[in-house]
């Protein structure tokens, strides 16, 4: 029973580990919804040489980094109406998955998108530890 415990608590620590007002998804989740087909609207805001080298096959290109000024925020428009078009979850990618990753997901709860949809993930594509599932140039 202890183990089970164990185990149940990892994996929702796994699933939505929370920090301050915001909402990460851990690398080893992400790639459990991307291996299981779990549709996914990837708002992806890395600049444009980063999104070539490597994002995640579906992404929304927005090269919005770091979504501090209006006309980068502008650039986020399309990624709030394909997130309210449907009701899947949001996962905000940016290089390390800070500040960038935060304005931008601030940006979508301010424009009508669920906050509970968001995520950012956990130290953004630099960090992310199985290259097998991104594609790349």
């Amino acid at each position: 029973m202890k183990k089970l415990l164990m185990s149940l608590a990892i994996l929702l620590l796994a699933v939505n580990v929370q920090a301050g007002d915001y909402r990460y998804v851990a690398p080893e989740q992400m790639k459990t919804w991307l291996e299981s087909g779990k549709e996914l609207v990837i708002v992806d805001i890395q600049p444009a040489k980063d999104f070539a080298r490597q994002h995640f096959s579906g992404a929304l290109e927005t090269n919005a980094f770091p979504a501090e000024k209006p006309e980068e925020q502008k650039l986020l428009a399309p990624a709030v109406e394909s997130a309210k078009a449907n009701s899947r979850d949001v996962v905000v990618v940016c290089p390390r998955g800070k500040g960038g990753a935060k304005r931008t997901y601030d940006y979508l709860k301010a424009n009508g998108v669920a906050e509970e949809r968001i995520f950012i993930l956990t130290d953004g594509m630099d960090k992310w530890p199985y290259p097998e599932l991104v594609k790349s140039n």
